[in-house]
């Protein structure tokens, strides 16, 4: 396996990867992350865009009531527990960091409801910091690819953090994904038609 040339082609084939949530502040960004575990993208920005038109702030946020805010993500699946991690979350940044989302990777991850790959997507997204968040698209991908190995999502986050020059990190962080969502599909990957199956562990087993 040849990393810098996985990452090369990688970069050739999504320079314009970016982030699929729609969001106008970090807050709004860690939100739209919490909804997004098992869910679109594109159903989380439906969602959204009704939540943050009167709720898109901490302070605003802590008006509504559990109920109603399950009301709102109700569509994002497992409701109850994400309602309970924003407000648990927006509460947080009220009391202890004065209503903004904290910027550094240490304190993110001290906020109720706040997991490793949450706060590595808003530290690297919302603060353009190095960080690797490891969802189901990376872990698949890194997997198929041996660009890491692991089974279980942190040991995957170690090992491209040191397969991956750290200033690429957030960028890898997308194509992974892109990548996931566009040819490396969990059920019928198109290995026909990518371009890294020469450099891919997964195809070299099919073949």
């Amino acid at each position: 396996m040849d990393a810098e040339k996985i990452l090369q082609e990688l970069e050739r084939m999504y320079p314009d990867a970016r982030p699929a949530l729609q969001y106008r502040s970090p807050y709004e960004l860690l939100v739209a992350v919490i909804l997004s575990a098992q869910c679109t993208d594109e159903r989380v920005n439906k969602v959204t865009e009704t939540l943050f038109r009167e709720h898109g702030t901490p302070a605003r946020m802590v008006e509504l009531s559990q109920e109603e805010l399950e009301h709102y993500i109700y569509s994002c699946g497992f409701y109850r527990n994400k309602a309970a991690h924003i407000l648990s979350a927006s509460r947080d940044i009220l009391e202890k960091y004065g209503g903004e989302v904290p910027a550094s990777l240490e304190e993110l991850r001290t906020l109720a409801g706040v997991g490793r790959k949450t706060a590595n997507v808003v530290y690297s997204v919302a603060f353009h910091g190095d960080a690797i968040a490891v969802d189901t698209h990376v872990f698949r991908v890194s997997n198929r690819l041996g660009l890491a190995k692991g089974n279980t999502p942190e040991r995957v986050e170690e090992g491209l953090m040191r397969a991956i020059p750290r200033e690429k990190w957030s960028a890898a962080h997308h194509w992974l994904i892109w990548h996931g969502r566009k040819i490396c599909h969990s059920q019928k990957p198109e290995c026909g038609r990518c371009p890294l199956a020469p450099s891919c562990e997964f195809f070299a087993q099919k073949v």
